[in-house]
């Protein structure tokens, strides 16, 4: 079934185009491969340049975690020297959510995804739409050069007074090379609310729009109203640190817990940038292979508005032990279990639209169904460390390490592969191997909870986090961790393989193998350089599995 209608009254001209288009089933790109090493306009290839790119840094940040597992697997410093423990930990950290998540959920997918699902033939500002591409590389290539002075030591988080007393070159590196990435994220932004909102076909209403374009708008607003605060508080300690100025020096009369707010005031939206994108595939891939309507559309593309509303207004959640007042705990308590609501709404919608379905057990539909499993535990530890009480016990424990990974591994890499699996057919022309797949998320699944499931007794017991050395009574789970981290290492091989493999010589899949009802698969795969010969007419919603009109 076709999503498109063309115009009654055509040319012949256009009627041969309209049957070009219908029929047309192993249309090649033009692009040749050196082209993805340019500064090309097409949004294709601008998302195919944001997941490959991205995908290079989780090896790289995948690297660095199994190091820093391999010395956890015993108390001592035995296998990294503390410093380049300190400096593998803040970029582990930082190049997994600002070089891997960020640009391979918003950058990648919506990138190549966006215009396709709503009709148009690229992104509204196609030149800045590269230059927010190229804005990555150079963020990389700072991160991993800052390891010739030390490596930034401070972690992620960039804590004064901490960073600005170690290894203050590295840590000028780090802030410019996160100034870059939020740079390029502003820009991807405001992109992507002008396309949405001033490009969708006329023919395509509000309520047909697909969730996956309301979750990438969600998340652009909220890139574009919390990014540049993160970047003012960087550019603040960027002149601490080089410049003399006393923003957030103690001793000189600055305030450390202000960097905690602008810091926050993002960081925690950044959970919702990486997520939002992710909960927007779920709603694409779930109806397609349960072969059902969504459930609660409406609630779905809601949710995610709200979780953009009362995200911003729960930051202080994470600074619970930073002398907050009680008064400020209470309320940043009850915006924090807030927030879980529309989040639950979502959950709930995807399991009722998997409740009676004809499920096809294809790769994507099982990192999906993974992801739900993950993510909910995540999201109950998540609820547990929103309440104050508990959270001054377990703060900077395991528990919290647990926890993101759960939401953040969990959830937004398993959303990434369900991606992968799913839009696969559609970037390159041909399928992915089940089989391998199957394997892949088999090991993935194991590792997942293998690394991150003892985490939690770990910070109930009292372990620190971001420490080398440690008590010997938790020599036995750290080493359990150790062992999932290399099966999720491992895990990376048959995926890596599958993808080249099948990119080369993969089963050719023709336009629309899952018969998904998006305008996306309304064209050939790959898609033309401006997708479409005649843009198309939307007939009826994107979820319509089953309907009469599926059946036309």
């Amino acid at each position: 079934m076709t999503q498109v209608e063309f115009p009654q009254n055509t040319s012949p001209e256009n009627s041969q185009q309209k049957t070009m288009l219908v029929a047309h089933t192993q249309h090649q790109t033009p692009w040749k491969f050196k082209d993805y090493f340019t500064f090309n306009i097409d949004h294709k290839v601008i998302g195919i340049q944001y997941l490959v790119t991205s995908f290079v840094f989780y090896l790289i940040g995948g690297l660095m975690a199994i190091a820093l597992r391999t010395e956890l697997a015993t108390p001592d410093p035995d296998f990294l020297d503390p410093n380049l423990y300190n400096a593998f930990m803040t970029n582990h950290g930082t190049i997994m959510i600002f070089l891997w998540i960020v640009p391979s959920a918003i950058g990648g997918f919506g990138n190549y995804l966006v215009p396709l699902m709503v009709g148009a033939r690229d992104m509204a500002f196609p030149k800045l739409n590269a230059i927010a591409f190229w804005l990555n590389p150079p963020a990389g290539l700072l991160l991993l050069a800052s390891f010739i002075f030390g490596g930034s030591q401070s972690g992620w988080t960039a804590y004064p007074p901490l960073s600005l007393v170690t290894a203050n070159t590295a840590q000028t590196m780090w802030i410019l090379a996160i100034v870059l990435v939020g740079t390029s994220s502003i820009l991807g932004s405001l992109n992507f609310v002008v396309t949405i909102l001033m490009m969708k076909v006329p023919s395509m209403k509000w309520d047909q729009l697909p969730l996956f374009c309301w979750a990438i708008l969600a998340t652009s607003v909220l890139a574009l109203l919390s990014t540049p605060v993160l970047a003012a508080g960087l550019v603040l300690l960027l002149f601490d640190i080089n410049f003399g100025t006393s923003f957030f020096k103690p001793d000189a009369g600055g305030n450390v817990v202000i960097y905690q707010h602008l810091f926050w005031f993002y960081s925690h939206p950044a959970v919702y940038l990486m997520i939002l994108p992710i909960f927007g595939i779920m709603s694409e891939v779930i109806p397609t292979h349960a072969r059902k309507p969504i459930f609660g559309y409406k609630a779905i593309a809601y949710s995610s508005v709200a979780i953009c509303v009362v995200g911003l207004f729960v930051w202080v959640h994470h600074m619970f032990t930073s002398g907050t007042p009680g008064w400020m705990r209470m309320f940043f308590t009850i915006s924090t279990l807030i927030v879980a609501v529309p989040t639950g709404v979502k959950i709930f919608g995807w399991v009722a639209t998997l409740w009676g379905g004809k499920i096809r057990f294809t790769t994507a539909m099982l990192f999906a169904i993974g992801l739900l499993s993950m993510f909910v535990m995540g999201g109950l530890s998540g609820v547990t460390m929103g309440t104050a009480p508990f959270d001054v016990h377990v703060h900077d424990t395991y528990y919290v390490v647990a926890h993101f990974h759960y939401v953040l591994f969990g959830g937004s890499v398993f959303g990434i592969y369900a991606g992968i699996y799913h839009w696969f057919p559609k970037i390159t022309g041909r399928m992915m191997n089940e089989t391998w797949g199957r394997v892949h998320f088999l090991l993935t699944f194991i590792g997942t909870n293998l690394t991150f499931l003892p985490m939690h007794e770990l910070g109930l017991q009292g372990m620190p986090r971001r420490v080398a050395m440690y008590d010997p009574q938790f020599i036995t789970l750290n080493q359990l961790c150790t062992v999932g981290a290399f099966i999720l290492g491992i895990s990376v091989l048959p995926f890596a393989y599958n993808a080249y493999k099948s990119w080369k010589e993969g089963e050719f899949a023709g336009d629309n193998p899952w018969e998904s009802l998006t305008l996306e698969w309304t064209t050939a795969s790959p898609p033309i350089v401006e997708n479409w010969d005649v843009l198309p007419v939307v007939t009826h919603g994107p979820y319509d599995y089953g309907h009469k009109e599926e059946m036309g």
